[in-house]
């Protein structure tokens, strides 16, 4: 995790489960918060992808929960409640992006592959197979996992593969620096985000 952004990344991925809690269980919030705290990682490294934007992000601070509390409906404590101030902590932009990595194993990995192009590299997020290859259990323990798609980066299938499909998938070209093709693929998704699954929750959990 990047150290910079790791109170962003905290406090994002803790909305995120507070927001869209998994099923009950204590496995299944393990892997809920594993893959939270992944897609939130990839999120945020893509957000402030140089060592300058994580250094005006500290001095500006990223904006808070306040209108992602808004947008979504839930009921939310005040921010000057000190057992709430993780709330100040969290990016509405790295949030968006992270629900939607949470939705689509493929455009995870292709967000993964991008870390390659900033300053934080491909090792920052460390191994994050849960989010970019999940399996069926993985499926059912993520927030956000109502119509979560992972077409080809599935571990198992019920379907049997073609001759043409059992082959590997290859993994995607490293982009070159500056390039963040994981950038619009997010934002463009973020735009059918309601055709997703993305359902917003009546009521969120403290």
């Amino acid at each position: 995790m990047p150290t910079a952004l790791s109170p962003v990344i905290t406090a994002s991925a803790r909305w995120l489960l507070a927001a869209f809690p998994p099923a009950t269980g204590p496995l299944n919030q393990a892997l809920a918060e594993a893959q939270a705290g992944h897609a939130a990682t990839i999120a945020a490294a893509l957000r402030y992808p140089t060592a300058l934007d994580a250094e005006l992000l500290d001095l500006l601070g990223p904006g808070g929960s306040g209108r992602l509390d808004f947008v979504t409906g839930a009921d939310a404590p005040p921010l000057t409640d000190a057992t709430h101030a993780w709330r100040t902590r969290v990016d509405e932009t790295v949030v968006s992006w992270a629900a939607c990595l949470l939705t689509d194993a493929d455009l995870a990995a292709l967000a993964a592959a991008c870390l390659t192009a900033t300053h934080h590299g491909p090792d920052s997020v460390g191994d994050a197979r849960r989010l970019t290859i999940p399996s069926p259990r993985d499926h059912r323990a993520a927030p956000c996992c109502a119509t979560r798609t992972s077409s080809a980066r599935s571990r198992t299938s019920t379907a049997r593969p073609s001759s043409a499909s059992s082959a590997p998938p290859r993994p995607p070209p490293p982009p070159s620096p500056g390039d963040y093709q994981a950038q619009g693929a997010l934002n463009r998704a973020g735009k059918r985000g309601a055709s997703q699954g993305l359902r917003p929750p009546t009521r969120m959990r403290p």
